[in-house]
């Protein structure tokens, strides 16, 4: 094991299947002379050169388009975009195009392209530059969606999903570039639909993705102090879901709280609150909570998005509902 940082093991999983595969190439704003937006590149043009390392114009409908039509042509692209918030301009590509080819080709053409960038909220960026987009592209046949939450899954999740001969919407977090984590050294990858149990526990189950996680990690360490021990399953996939995985520990625990930074409305909580309920309403102690943003766009001012962001109190207060203790 080594430890690096999030953008490394991004770089690394970029570089290694670059090395071993000369139809994969990386192409987005400031991925190559810049080193990318956030470092998630460095050093890739100096190894690989332009042709395979291409900086874009400020223009996400046209190089989403132009990586498209590579894919359907026989190459694996990578597209970056700086935030998926910038996606929203390319988005007709990823939807109408990417994710439906192989349907509408009726299997003579498959899109086999990553696009990769970070979603959600980073701090003061506002309304605008804060939103997250998972539950969006998860609504889409055709498209699978990645939510890593460490340096190790990043890396062999994104393998795997450069190997995937579908399209893959891979998302990352501003916030996480710089959190450091132990990576397996040598090949590995980590299969796409598998979800991870990452700490055991027997009263309640947490499941959650990407960085609002370790908000579910903080509390569980409280409460365990309290006594009370959660299971907390982090999706990696959000499309396709693990669904056995997390029915399995509801079974077990009996109860369930989910952790997602996303608006209230039609989320992926949304979507495995349905799914318990459907398949496992018997084992159920007590009804789902779901943990979210406010229902508002994402304030500029820190106090008020603070309060905005789900954080360990609201984790710890829904495990103490379901468990039916006071606060």
């Amino acid at each position: 094991m080594k430890t690096i940082q999030f953008r490394e093991a991004i770089c690394e999983a970029m570089s290694e299947e670059m090395r071993r595969d000369e139809s994969i190439y990386l192409m987005g704003e400031e991925v190559a002379e810049y080193n990318g937006a956030y470092k998630a590149s460095k050093g890739m043009l100096d190894e690989f050169g332009a042709k395979r390392v291409i900086d874009t114009p400020i223009s996400e409908l046209g190089f989403a388009g132009i990586a498209t039509g590579s894919a359907m042509n026989g190459n694996r692209p990578i597209v970056e975009f700086m935030t998926f918030n910038f996606s929203l301009v390319g988005i007709d590509q990823i939807i109408n195009n990417a994710a439906k080819i192989r349907q509408m080709s009726g299997g003579q053409f498959n899109c086999p392209i990553v696009f990769r960038g970070p979603t959600a909220s980073a701090g003061q960026l506002a309304a605008t530059h804060s939103q997250a987009f998972e539950s969006w592209f998860a609504n889409t046949p055709g498209l699978k969606v990645v939510v890593p939450s460490n340096p190790a899954d990043a890396k062999g999740l994104l393998k795997s999903a450069i190997r995937d001969d579908d399209p893959v919407i891979f998302m990352e977090s501003e916030q996480m570039y710089g959190d450091k984590g132990e990576v397996p050294e040598g090949e590995y990858l980590i299969p796409l639909g598998v979800a991870d149990i990452k700490r055991k526990g027997t009263d309640v189950t947490i499941v959650s993705f990407g960085k609002i996680i370790k908000e579910a990690y903080a509390a569980a360490e409280q409460l365990a102090k309290e006594g009370i021990e959660c299971e907390i399953i982090d999706l990696r996939t959000v499309r396709p879901m693990d669904h056995k995985t997390i029915l399995d520990s509801v079974k077990k625990t009996n109860r369930l709280v989910i952790l997602e930074e996303a608006w209230p409305f039609g989320n992926v909580a949304t979507e495995i609150t349905y799914q318990v309920q459907s398949q496992a309403f018997d084992y159920l102690d007590a009804p789902i909570v779901k943990i979210n943003t406010a229902d508002t766009p994402a304030p500029y001012s820190p106090a008020l998005l603070a309060e905005w962001l789900p954080n360990k109190e609201d984790v710890m207060a829904a495990v103490k509902k379901v468990m039916y203790r006071t606060a």
